[in-house]
């Protein structure tokens, strides 16, 4: 199968960079998904004071969201990072780079915020997906249903 999903990483007239892809598109199923913070399933905070911890919590918290929906990172067209000090941002490429391992980057905006919900976080990362439909079964039914998280 193709890919569903087309990474610009310089359109005309614009430098490319690294980090991003200035433009993606494709078709499927969209998925939004809301800002993540550095919770583990019991709903405490994961690496307080420590922006590398957070965000790699952020990302696995990510990837739960993604699977729940179908997804992967590969899915993945837009992020948006929010963060309490643009100084974290090295240490959200590190875990982001580790998350998508090698897939073409989607876009991208940052944003300095004054706090996040609470006061020992330092990264949230929100993210939009694009989800390729799923094949018909043998027997002509859609493939599985997707369950409503709790």
């Amino acid at each position: 199968m193709t890919s569903h999903l087309t990474h610009v990483p310089a359109p005309d007239g614009l430098a490319p960079s690294p980090q991003y892809s200035h433009v993606v598109w494709g078709t499927g199923r969209f998925v939004a998904i809301s800002g993540q913070c550095a919770f583990d399933a019991d709903g405490s905070v994961v690496g307080e004071g420590d922006a590398a911890a957070q965000a790699r919590q952020v990302f696995a918290n990510l990837d739960r969201c993604l699977a729940a929906a179908g997804a992967g990172f590969g899915d993945v067209v837009k992020l948006t990072y929010f963060v309490t000090d643009v100084a974290h941002l090295p240490a959200v490429r590190d875990a982001r780079d580790a998350a998508f391992a090698g897939a073409p980057l989607p876009a991208s905006s940052a944003v300095q915020v004054s706090a996040l919900v609470r006061p020992e976080l330092l990264v949230e990362i929100e993210a939009f997906a694009l989800v390729p439909e799923r094949a018909a079964t043998p027997s002509g039914e859609a493939g599985a249903e997707l369950r409503p998280l709790r």
